[in-house]
Protein backbone atom coordinates (compact mmCIF):
# COMPACT_ATOMS: atom_id res chain seq x y z
CA UNK A 1 0.00 0.00 0.00
CA UNK A 2 1.54 3.33 -1.10
CA UNK A 3 1.66 6.52 0.96
CA UNK A 4 -1.33 8.17 -0.73
CA UNK A 5 -3.52 5.13 -0.04
CA UNK A 6 -2.29 5.06 3.57
CA UNK A 7 -3.23 8.73 3.94
CA UNK A 8 -6.64 8.04 2.38
CA UNK A 9 -7.24 5.14 4.78
CA UNK A 10 -6.36 7.27 7.80
CA UNK A 11 -8.64 10.05 6.59
CA UNK A 12 -11.45 7.53 6.27
CA UNK A 13 -10.92 6.36 9.86
CA UNK A 14 -11.38 9.91 11.12
CA UNK A 15 -14.29 10.61 8.79
CA UNK A 16 -16.14 7.45 9.87
CA UNK A 17 -15.69 8.26 13.55
CA UNK A 18 -16.86 11.85 12.90
CA UNK A 19 -19.97 10.64 11.03
CA UNK A 20 -20.85 7.92 13.52
CA UNK A 21 -22.32 10.19 16.21
CA UNK A 22 -24.55 12.26 13.90
CA UNK A 23 -25.64 9.13 12.04
CA UNK A 24 -26.80 7.42 15.22
CA UNK A 25 -28.15 10.41 17.16
CA UNK A 26 -29.77 12.93 14.77
CA UNK A 27 -33.57 12.79 15.20
CA UNK A 28 -33.24 9.74 17.46
CA UNK A 29 -36.35 10.76 19.38
CA UNK A 30 -38.44 11.87 16.40
CA UNK A 31 -40.50 8.75 15.76
CA UNK A 32 -43.31 7.73 18.10
CA UNK A 33 -42.53 4.50 19.91
CA UNK A 34 -43.48 1.17 18.36
CA UNK A 35 -45.25 -1.37 20.57
CA UNK A 36 -42.14 -3.40 21.48
CA UNK A 37 -40.26 -0.26 22.53
CA UNK A 38 -43.21 0.98 24.55
CA UNK A 39 -43.57 -2.41 26.23
CA UNK A 40 -40.01 -2.38 27.62
CA UNK A 41 -40.35 1.21 28.81
CA UNK A 42 -43.82 0.59 30.24
CA UNK A 43 -42.61 -2.29 32.44
CA UNK A 44 -39.76 -0.09 33.70
CA UNK A 45 -42.17 2.79 34.31
CA UNK A 46 -44.53 0.68 36.42
CA UNK A 47 -41.54 -0.57 38.42
CA UNK A 48 -40.61 3.02 39.17
CA UNK A 49 -44.16 4.12 39.97
CA UNK A 50 -44.73 1.21 42.38
CA UNK A 51 -41.16 1.12 43.74
CA UNK A 52 -41.22 -2.63 43.09
CA UNK A 53 -38.36 -3.90 40.95
CA UNK A 54 -38.45 -7.69 41.29
CA UNK A 55 -41.79 -8.65 39.74
CA UNK A 56 -42.58 -7.07 36.34
CA UNK A 57 -46.16 -5.87 35.95
CA UNK A 58 -48.35 -4.20 33.34
CA UNK A 59 -51.48 -2.32 34.45
CA UNK A 60 -50.69 -3.71 37.89
CA UNK A 61 -51.06 -7.29 36.61
CA UNK A 62 -48.18 -9.79 36.41
CA UNK A 63 -46.10 -9.74 33.21
CA UNK A 64 -44.34 -13.03 32.45
CA UNK A 65 -42.78 -12.88 28.98
CA UNK A 66 -39.42 -11.32 29.85
CA UNK A 67 -37.28 -11.24 33.01
CA UNK A 68 -36.46 -7.74 34.32
CA UNK A 69 -32.75 -7.02 33.71
CA UNK A 70 -33.27 -4.86 30.62
CA UNK A 71 -35.98 -2.92 32.45
CA UNK A 72 -33.46 -2.23 35.22
CA UNK A 73 -31.01 -1.01 32.60
CA UNK A 74 -33.65 1.33 31.17
CA UNK A 75 -34.41 2.68 34.63
CA UNK A 76 -30.72 3.41 35.13
CA UNK A 77 -30.59 5.40 31.90
CA UNK A 78 -33.82 7.23 32.80
CA UNK A 79 -32.29 8.27 36.11
CA UNK A 80 -29.02 9.26 34.46
CA UNK A 81 -30.70 11.29 31.72
CA UNK A 82 -33.48 12.70 33.88
CA UNK A 83 -36.12 11.93 31.25
CA UNK A 84 -38.33 9.10 30.01
CA UNK A 85 -39.12 10.03 26.41
CA UNK A 86 -38.42 8.49 23.02
CA UNK A 87 -34.83 9.74 22.97
CA UNK A 88 -34.05 8.34 26.41
CA UNK A 89 -35.65 4.98 25.57
CA UNK A 90 -33.53 4.65 22.40
CA UNK A 91 -30.26 6.08 23.68
CA UNK A 92 -29.33 2.80 25.46
CA UNK A 93 -29.55 1.06 22.08
CA UNK A 94 -26.97 3.46 20.65
CA UNK A 95 -24.70 3.02 23.67
CA UNK A 96 -24.87 -0.77 23.53
CA UNK A 97 -24.33 -0.76 19.76
CA UNK A 98 -21.13 1.25 20.18
CA UNK A 99 -19.98 -0.99 23.03
CA UNK A 100 -20.75 -4.01 20.85
CA UNK A 101 -18.69 -2.54 18.01
CA UNK A 102 -15.89 -1.91 20.48
CA UNK A 103 -16.05 -5.51 21.68
CA UNK A 104 -15.86 -6.80 18.09
CA UNK A 105 -12.86 -4.54 17.45
CA UNK A 106 -11.13 -5.60 20.68
CA UNK A 107 -11.39 -9.34 20.11
CA UNK A 108 -10.81 -9.36 16.35
CA UNK A 109 -7.72 -7.15 16.67
CA UNK A 110 -6.06 -9.89 18.73
CA UNK A 111 -6.00 -12.01 15.58
CA UNK A 112 -5.97 -9.77 12.52
CA UNK A 113 -4.75 -6.29 13.39
CA UNK A 114 -6.27 -2.81 13.51
CA UNK A 115 -7.66 -2.42 9.99
CA UNK A 116 -9.36 -5.80 9.82
CA UNK A 117 -10.84 -5.29 13.31
CA UNK A 118 -12.06 -1.77 12.50
CA UNK A 119 -13.75 -3.03 9.34
CA UNK A 120 -15.38 -5.97 11.15
CA UNK A 121 -16.82 -3.65 13.80
CA UNK A 122 -18.07 -1.08 11.30
CA UNK A 123 -19.55 -3.72 9.02
CA UNK A 124 -21.80 -4.77 11.87
CA UNK A 125 -22.83 -1.20 12.70
CA UNK A 126 -23.39 -0.37 9.04
CA UNK A 127 -25.27 -3.40 7.78
CA UNK A 128 -28.72 -2.57 6.49
CA UNK A 129 -30.82 -4.05 9.28
CA UNK A 130 -28.81 -2.39 12.06
CA UNK A 131 -28.14 1.00 10.49
CA UNK A 132 -31.57 1.62 9.02
CA UNK A 133 -33.78 0.13 11.70
CA UNK A 134 -32.55 -1.48 14.90
CA UNK A 135 -30.05 1.23 15.80
CA UNK A 136 -32.87 3.75 16.31
CA UNK A 137 -35.43 1.63 18.14
CA UNK A 138 -35.34 0.99 21.87
CA UNK A 139 -35.40 -2.81 21.86
CA UNK A 140 -33.59 -5.37 23.97
CA UNK A 141 -31.88 -7.24 21.15
CA UNK A 142 -28.62 -5.33 20.66
CA UNK A 143 -27.80 -5.31 24.37
CA UNK A 144 -28.76 -8.97 24.72
CA UNK A 145 -26.72 -9.89 21.66
CA UNK A 146 -23.70 -8.08 23.11
CA UNK A 147 -23.89 -10.23 26.25
CA UNK A 148 -24.15 -13.41 24.18
CA UNK A 149 -21.31 -12.39 21.85
CA UNK A 150 -19.10 -11.74 24.87
CA UNK A 151 -19.88 -15.26 26.06
CA UNK A 152 -18.72 -16.65 22.70
CA UNK A 153 -15.47 -14.70 22.95
CA UNK A 154 -14.85 -15.83 26.52
CA UNK A 155 -15.36 -19.47 25.52
CA UNK A 156 -12.87 -19.25 22.65
CA UNK A 157 -10.08 -17.27 24.30
CA UNK A 158 -10.11 -19.12 27.62
CA UNK A 159 -10.26 -22.44 25.76
CA UNK A 160 -7.12 -21.47 23.86
CA UNK A 161 -5.33 -20.70 27.13
CA UNK A 162 -6.63 -23.79 28.92
CA UNK A 163 -8.29 -21.62 31.59
CA UNK A 164 -11.15 -24.03 32.21
CA UNK A 165 -12.51 -22.61 35.44
CA UNK A 166 -12.60 -19.10 34.01
CA UNK A 167 -14.19 -20.41 30.81
CA UNK A 168 -17.11 -22.06 32.54
CA UNK A 169 -17.58 -19.56 35.36
CA UNK A 170 -17.53 -16.42 33.21
CA UNK A 171 -19.46 -17.83 30.25
CA UNK A 172 -22.18 -19.20 32.52
CA UNK A 173 -22.34 -15.87 34.37
CA UNK A 174 -22.92 -14.13 31.02
CA UNK A 175 -25.49 -16.79 30.11
CA UNK A 176 -27.27 -16.08 33.39
CA UNK A 177 -27.37 -12.35 32.64
CA UNK A 178 -28.72 -13.21 29.20
CA UNK A 179 -31.35 -15.48 30.73
CA UNK A 180 -32.46 -12.69 33.05
CA UNK A 181 -32.79 -10.44 30.01
CA UNK A 182 -34.55 -12.74 27.53
CA UNK A 183 -35.06 -16.19 28.98
CA UNK A 184 -34.38 -19.61 27.46
CA UNK A 185 -32.45 -18.63 24.28
CA UNK A 186 -29.36 -18.08 26.45
CA UNK A 187 -29.43 -21.72 27.56
CA UNK A 188 -29.53 -22.80 23.90
CA UNK A 189 -26.65 -20.50 22.89
CA UNK A 190 -24.51 -21.66 25.80
CA UNK A 191 -25.20 -25.36 25.34
CA UNK A 192 -24.85 -25.43 21.55
CA UNK A 193 -21.61 -23.43 21.53
CA UNK A 194 -19.92 -25.50 24.25
CA UNK A 195 -21.00 -28.83 22.79
CA UNK A 196 -20.07 -28.15 19.17
CA UNK A 197 -16.70 -26.52 19.82
CA UNK A 198 -15.55 -28.94 22.49
CA UNK A 199 -16.46 -31.88 20.24
CA UNK A 200 -14.70 -30.26 17.27
CA UNK A 201 -11.57 -29.77 19.36
CA UNK A 202 -11.75 -33.29 20.76
CA UNK A 203 -12.21 -31.96 24.27
CA UNK A 204 -15.62 -33.49 24.94
CA UNK A 205 -14.42 -34.94 28.27
CA UNK A 206 -13.79 -31.42 29.53
CA UNK A 207 -17.55 -31.00 29.72
CA UNK A 208 -17.58 -33.55 32.55
CA UNK A 209 -15.21 -31.81 34.96
CA UNK A 210 -15.61 -30.02 38.27
CA UNK A 211 -14.93 -26.70 36.51
CA UNK A 212 -18.06 -27.19 34.41
CA UNK A 213 -20.02 -28.00 37.56
CA UNK A 214 -18.82 -24.73 39.07
CA UNK A 215 -19.95 -22.87 35.96
CA UNK A 216 -23.36 -24.49 36.20
CA UNK A 217 -23.59 -23.50 39.85
CA UNK A 218 -22.79 -19.88 38.94
CA UNK A 219 -25.72 -19.94 36.51
CA UNK A 220 -28.05 -21.57 39.04
CA UNK A 221 -27.10 -19.16 41.83
CA UNK A 222 -27.61 -16.08 39.68
CA UNK A 223 -30.85 -17.17 38.04
CA UNK A 224 -32.10 -19.03 41.09
CA UNK A 225 -31.33 -16.07 43.33
CA UNK A 226 -33.57 -13.85 41.28
CA UNK A 227 -36.43 -16.34 41.12
CA UNK A 228 -36.16 -17.02 44.84
CA UNK A 229 -36.77 -13.32 45.38
CA UNK A 230 -39.57 -13.42 42.78
CA UNK A 231 -41.26 -16.34 44.56
CA UNK A 232 -41.80 -14.14 47.60
CA UNK A 233 -44.34 -12.17 45.54
CA UNK A 234 -45.82 -14.59 43.00
CA UNK A 235 -45.94 -18.26 42.04
CA UNK A 236 -43.20 -19.50 39.74
CA UNK A 237 -45.17 -22.12 37.80
CA UNK A 238 -46.75 -19.68 35.35
CA UNK A 239 -43.50 -17.73 34.91
CA UNK A 240 -41.63 -20.74 33.59
CA UNK A 241 -44.59 -21.95 31.54
CA UNK A 242 -44.73 -18.61 29.71
CA UNK A 243 -40.94 -18.45 29.25
CA UNK A 244 -40.98 -21.92 27.71
CA UNK A 245 -43.93 -21.07 25.46
CA UNK A 246 -42.19 -17.88 24.25
CA UNK A 247 -39.31 -20.02 23.00
CA UNK A 248 -41.42 -22.91 21.70
CA UNK A 249 -44.07 -20.93 19.84
CA UNK A 250 -41.86 -20.44 16.76
CA UNK A 251 -41.03 -24.13 16.32
CA UNK A 252 -41.88 -25.80 12.98
CA UNK A 253 -44.80 -27.75 14.45
CA UNK A 254 -46.76 -24.50 14.86
CA UNK A 255 -46.86 -23.83 11.08
CA UNK A 256 -47.88 -25.62 7.89
CA UNK A 257 -45.42 -27.97 6.23
CA UNK A 258 -45.24 -25.83 3.07
CA UNK A 259 -44.58 -22.65 5.03
CA UNK A 260 -41.83 -24.44 6.95
CA UNK A 261 -40.24 -25.82 3.77
CA UNK A 262 -40.29 -22.39 2.16
CA UNK A 263 -38.60 -20.92 5.22
CA UNK A 264 -35.90 -23.63 5.20
CA UNK A 265 -35.10 -22.93 1.54
CA UNK A 266 -35.05 -19.12 1.70
CA UNK A 267 -33.86 -18.26 5.21
CA UNK A 268 -30.06 -18.06 4.65
CA UNK A 269 -30.46 -15.81 1.62
CA UNK A 270 -33.22 -13.69 3.13
CA UNK A 271 -31.23 -13.27 6.34
CA UNK A 272 -27.85 -12.31 4.93
CA UNK A 273 -28.59 -10.86 1.50
CA UNK A 274 -31.81 -8.98 2.26
CA UNK A 275 -31.50 -7.95 5.89
CA UNK A 276 -27.73 -7.52 6.15
CA UNK A 277 -26.81 -5.86 2.88
CA UNK A 278 -24.34 -4.96 1.56
CA UNK A 279 -21.99 -7.24 3.48
CA UNK A 280 -24.34 -10.22 3.31
CA UNK A 281 -23.58 -10.43 -0.41
CA UNK A 282 -20.22 -11.88 0.59
CA UNK A 283 -22.09 -15.15 1.10
CA UNK A 284 -21.21 -15.62 -2.58
CA UNK A 285 -17.65 -16.35 -1.47
CA UNK A 286 -18.87 -19.68 -0.09
CA UNK A 287 -19.67 -20.87 -3.63
CA UNK A 288 -15.95 -21.48 -4.19
CA UNK A 289 -14.82 -24.79 -2.73
CA UNK A 290 -11.49 -23.40 -1.53
CA UNK A 291 -13.38 -21.03 0.80
CA UNK A 292 -14.58 -23.89 2.99
CA UNK A 293 -11.07 -25.18 3.59
CA UNK A 294 -9.89 -21.64 4.35
CA UNK A 295 -12.46 -21.38 7.15
CA UNK A 296 -10.82 -24.36 8.83
CA UNK A 297 -7.27 -23.07 8.60
CA UNK A 298 -7.53 -20.32 11.22
CA UNK A 299 -8.68 -21.40 14.69
CA UNK A 300 -10.57 -18.19 15.48
CA UNK A 301 -12.37 -18.27 12.14
CA UNK A 302 -13.14 -21.95 12.65
CA UNK A 303 -14.62 -21.23 16.09
CA UNK A 304 -16.76 -18.42 14.72
CA UNK A 305 -17.95 -20.55 11.80
CA UNK A 306 -18.84 -23.49 14.03
CA UNK A 307 -20.58 -21.25 16.54
CA UNK A 308 -22.58 -19.56 13.80
CA UNK A 309 -23.57 -22.89 12.23
CA UNK A 310 -24.51 -24.55 15.52
CA UNK A 311 -26.71 -21.71 16.67
CA UNK A 312 -28.25 -20.56 13.39
CA UNK A 313 -29.79 -24.00 12.93
CA UNK A 314 -32.22 -23.27 15.75
CA UNK A 315 -33.54 -20.23 13.87
CA UNK A 316 -33.25 -21.78 10.44
CA UNK A 317 -35.66 -24.48 11.61
CA UNK A 318 -38.03 -21.97 13.23
CA UNK A 319 -40.41 -20.10 10.90
CA UNK A 320 -41.30 -16.48 11.53
CA UNK A 321 -38.18 -15.42 13.41
CA UNK A 322 -37.03 -11.81 13.38
CA UNK A 323 -33.52 -10.95 12.12
CA UNK A 324 -32.77 -9.19 15.41
CA UNK A 325 -32.85 -12.55 17.19
CA UNK A 326 -29.49 -13.47 15.64
CA UNK A 327 -27.55 -10.24 16.08
CA UNK A 328 -25.05 -12.11 18.25
CA UNK A 329 -24.21 -14.37 15.29
CA UNK A 330 -23.94 -11.81 12.50
CA UNK A 331 -20.47 -10.49 13.49
CA UNK A 332 -19.19 -14.08 13.32
CA UNK A 333 -20.42 -14.34 9.73
CA UNK A 334 -18.98 -10.93 8.79
CA UNK A 335 -15.59 -11.79 10.29
CA UNK A 336 -15.48 -15.00 8.27
CA UNK A 337 -16.59 -13.16 5.10
CA UNK A 338 -13.93 -10.51 5.62
CA UNK A 339 -11.32 -13.23 6.07
CA UNK A 340 -12.42 -14.85 2.80
CA UNK A 341 -12.52 -11.45 1.09
CA UNK A 342 -8.75 -11.23 1.25
CA UNK A 343 -8.34 -14.53 -0.63
CA UNK A 344 -10.97 -13.67 -3.25
CA UNK A 345 -9.36 -10.27 -3.81
CA UNK A 346 -5.99 -11.89 -4.45
CA UNK A 347 -7.56 -14.42 -6.85
CA UNK A 348 -9.84 -11.84 -8.51
CA UNK A 349 -12.69 -14.36 -8.46
CA UNK A 350 -16.02 -13.58 -10.12
CA UNK A 351 -17.59 -13.40 -6.63
CA UNK A 352 -15.14 -10.67 -5.67
CA UNK A 353 -15.68 -8.77 -8.93
CA UNK A 354 -19.45 -8.96 -8.56
CA UNK A 355 -19.41 -7.79 -4.93
CA UNK A 356 -17.01 -4.91 -5.49
CA UNK A 357 -18.82 -3.95 -8.69
CA UNK A 358 -22.05 -3.71 -6.69
CA UNK A 359 -20.37 -1.47 -4.09
CA UNK A 360 -18.85 0.78 -6.76
CA UNK A 361 -22.21 1.10 -8.52
CA UNK A 362 -23.93 2.14 -5.27
CA UNK A 363 -21.18 4.62 -4.40
CA UNK A 364 -21.46 6.12 -7.89
CA UNK A 365 -25.22 6.70 -8.04
CA UNK A 366 -25.70 8.03 -4.50
CA UNK A 367 -24.25 11.53 -5.19
CA UNK A 368 -26.96 11.97 -7.84
CA UNK A 369 -29.62 10.61 -5.48
CA UNK A 370 -28.57 13.21 -2.89
CA UNK A 371 -30.13 15.90 -5.09
CA UNK A 372 -33.57 14.29 -4.76
CA UNK A 373 -34.65 16.02 -1.52
CA UNK A 374 -34.45 19.37 -3.33
CA UNK A 375 -37.29 18.31 -5.62
CA UNK A 376 -39.44 15.96 -3.53
CA UNK A 377 -42.62 17.47 -2.14
CA UNK A 378 -42.40 15.55 1.13
CA UNK A 379 -39.02 17.10 2.04
CA UNK A 380 -39.78 20.74 1.24
CA UNK A 381 -40.39 21.65 4.89
CA UNK A 382 -37.00 20.33 6.02
CA UNK A 383 -35.01 23.07 7.80
CA UNK A 384 -31.90 24.13 5.86
CA UNK A 385 -32.94 21.87 2.99
CA UNK A 386 -30.45 23.21 0.44
CA UNK A 387 -27.53 23.20 2.85
CA UNK A 388 -28.22 19.63 3.96
CA UNK A 389 -28.80 18.25 0.50
CA UNK A 390 -25.80 19.94 -1.11
CA UNK A 391 -23.49 19.00 1.76
CA UNK A 392 -24.47 15.36 1.18
CA UNK A 393 -23.87 15.77 -2.57
CA UNK A 394 -20.35 17.06 -1.89
CA UNK A 395 -19.56 14.36 0.69
CA UNK A 396 -20.92 11.48 -1.37
CA UNK A 397 -19.22 12.78 -4.52
CA UNK A 398 -15.88 12.89 -2.73
CA UNK A 399 -16.42 9.36 -1.43
CA UNK A 400 -17.44 8.10 -4.90
CA UNK A 401 -14.21 9.57 -6.31
CA UNK A 402 -12.26 7.93 -3.48
CA UNK A 403 -13.98 4.59 -4.09
CA UNK A 404 -12.81 4.50 -7.71
CA UNK A 405 -9.35 5.93 -7.09
CA UNK A 406 -8.54 3.78 -4.03
CA UNK A 407 -10.33 0.51 -4.70
CA UNK A 408 -8.14 -1.24 -2.16
CA UNK A 409 -10.08 0.72 0.50
CA UNK A 410 -13.50 0.14 -1.06
CA UNK A 411 -14.98 -1.57 2.01
CA UNK A 412 -13.89 1.28 4.27
CA UNK A 413 -15.20 3.86 1.80
CA UNK A 414 -18.54 2.04 1.69
CA UNK A 415 -18.81 2.28 5.48
CA UNK A 416 -18.43 6.07 5.25
CA UNK A 417 -20.99 6.19 2.42
CA UNK A 418 -23.52 4.21 4.46
CA UNK A 419 -23.11 6.54 7.44
CA UNK A 420 -23.70 9.54 5.15
CA UNK A 421 -26.85 7.87 3.78
CA UNK A 422 -28.06 7.27 7.34
CA UNK A 423 -27.63 10.98 8.09
CA UNK A 424 -29.71 11.73 4.99
CA UNK A 425 -32.30 9.27 6.27
CA UNK A 426 -32.35 11.07 9.63
CA UNK A 427 -32.80 14.49 8.04
CA UNK A 428 -35.32 13.71 5.32
CA UNK A 429 -37.06 10.38 5.92
CA UNK A 430 -37.65 10.33 9.67
CA UNK A 431 -39.74 13.53 9.91
CA UNK A 432 -41.84 12.45 6.93
CA UNK A 433 -42.32 8.98 8.39
CA UNK A 434 -43.51 10.48 11.67
CA UNK A 435 -45.89 12.85 9.91
CA UNK A 436 -47.74 9.87 8.41
CA UNK A 437 -47.41 7.65 11.46
CA UNK A 438 -50.78 6.61 12.91
CA UNK A 439 -49.05 5.84 16.21
CA UNK A 440 -48.61 9.61 16.62
CA UNK A 441 -52.41 9.99 16.68
CA UNK A 442 -52.71 7.25 19.30
CA UNK A 443 -50.00 8.97 21.36
CA UNK A 444 -51.78 12.32 21.19
CA UNK A 445 -55.07 10.71 22.20
CA UNK A 446 -53.36 9.06 25.18
CA UNK A 447 -52.15 12.53 26.19
CA UNK A 448 -55.69 13.89 25.86
CA UNK A 449 -57.22 11.12 27.96
CA UNK A 450 -54.52 11.46 30.61
CA UNK A 451 -55.25 15.16 30.94
CA UNK A 452 -59.01 14.63 31.04
CA UNK A 453 -58.85 11.86 33.67
CA UNK A 454 -55.95 13.15 35.75
CA UNK A 455 -58.14 13.45 38.84
CA UNK A 456 -60.46 10.54 38.09
CA UNK A 457 -60.33 6.83 38.90
CA UNK A 458 -59.38 5.32 35.55
CA UNK A 459 -59.06 1.53 35.15
CA UNK A 460 -58.89 -1.17 32.47
CA UNK A 461 -61.83 -3.58 32.29
CA UNK A 462 -60.75 -7.24 32.57
CA UNK A 463 -59.00 -8.57 29.45
CA UNK A 464 -59.41 -5.46 27.31
CA UNK A 465 -56.47 -5.75 24.90
CA UNK A 466 -54.53 -2.60 25.68
CA UNK A 467 -51.67 -1.80 23.35
CA UNK A 468 -48.25 -0.89 24.75
CA UNK A 469 -47.92 2.45 22.92
CA UNK A 470 -51.17 3.77 24.39
CA UNK A 471 -50.58 2.24 27.82
CA UNK A 472 -47.07 3.64 28.15
CA UNK A 473 -47.97 7.20 27.18
CA UNK A 474 -51.15 7.10 29.25
CA UNK A 475 -49.36 5.79 32.35
CA UNK A 476 -46.47 8.21 31.98
CA UNK A 477 -48.71 11.26 31.58
CA UNK A 478 -50.98 10.26 34.48
CA UNK A 479 -47.97 9.55 36.70
CA UNK A 480 -49.67 6.48 38.17
CA UNK A 481 -50.54 2.89 37.27
CA UNK A 482 -53.85 2.39 35.48
CA UNK A 483 -54.94 -0.89 37.15
CA UNK A 484 -56.59 -3.77 35.35
CA UNK A 485 -59.75 -4.75 37.22
CA UNK A 486 -61.13 -8.30 37.21
CA UNK A 487 -63.32 -8.63 40.28
CA UNK A 488 -64.34 -5.57 42.29
CA UNK A 489 -66.04 -3.02 40.05
CA UNK A 490 -66.79 0.53 41.18
CA UNK A 491 -69.73 2.25 39.42
CA UNK A 492 -68.03 5.60 40.07
CA UNK A 493 -64.80 4.57 38.34
CA UNK A 494 -64.10 5.02 34.62
CA UNK A 495 -63.20 1.88 32.67
CA UNK A 496 -61.38 1.48 29.37
CA UNK A 497 -63.47 -1.16 27.59
CA UNK A 498 -62.93 -3.14 24.39
CA UNK A 499 -66.45 -3.13 22.94
CA UNK A 500 -65.89 -6.04 20.54
CA UNK A 501 -64.75 -8.27 23.41
CA UNK A 502 -67.58 -7.26 25.76
CA UNK A 503 -70.59 -6.44 23.52
CA UNK A 504 -73.17 -7.24 26.22
CA UNK A 505 -71.51 -5.33 29.04
CA UNK A 506 -73.87 -2.66 30.44
CA UNK A 507 -72.04 0.67 30.72
CA UNK A 508 -72.53 4.34 30.04
CA UNK A 509 -70.07 5.51 27.40
CA UNK A 510 -68.49 8.88 28.18
CA UNK A 511 -65.39 8.96 25.98
CA UNK A 512 -63.21 7.06 23.51
CA UNK A 513 -59.55 6.08 23.35
CA UNK A 514 -57.81 5.79 19.99
CA UNK A 515 -55.29 2.96 19.64
CA UNK A 516 -52.54 2.47 17.06
CA UNK A 517 -52.75 -1.13 16.02
CA UNK A 518 -55.54 -1.82 13.54
CA UNK A 519 -56.69 1.74 14.28
CA UNK A 520 -58.98 0.45 17.01
CA UNK A 521 -61.13 2.65 19.21
CA UNK A 522 -61.93 1.61 22.78
CA UNK A 523 -64.72 3.06 24.89
CA UNK A 524 -64.30 4.78 28.22
CA UNK A 525 -67.37 4.41 30.39
CA UNK A 526 -68.95 3.81 33.78
CA UNK A 527 -70.48 0.44 34.54
CA UNK A 528 -74.22 0.17 35.11
CA UNK A 529 -75.31 -2.06 37.97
Amino acid sequence: MNSSETTYRRALYFLILALLGPALLINLGTLTLIDDEALRAWVALEMQLTDHYIVPKLHGDFYYKKPPVYNWILLGFFQLLGRMDEWAIRFPTVVFLLVYAGAIFYFVRKHFGFHFAFLAAMMFVCCGRILFYDSFVGLIDISYSLVTFLSFMVIYHTFERGQWLRLFAVSYALAAIGFLMKGLPSVVFQGATLLVYFVAQRAFRRLFTWQHVVGGLVFVLMVGGYYYAYAQHNELEKVFAVLFNESAKRTPGRYSIWFTIGHLLTYPFELLIYHFLPWGLMILYLFKRRSWSLLREHRFILFGSLTFAANILVYWAAPKVHPRYVFMLIPLAFIAFLYLHQYHREQRTWMYRFFTGFLLFCCSILPVAAFAPLFLELTQNTPYLWAKSLSLVVLLSALAWGAWRNQGQLLLTTVAVLLAVRIAFNWFAMPDREAGNFARIAKQDAYRVAEAYQDKDLRVYKDTDMQPVTSFYLTRELGRVVPREFRTFDPDAYYIIEPERYPLLPYRKVDELQLRQYKKVFDIGQLIK
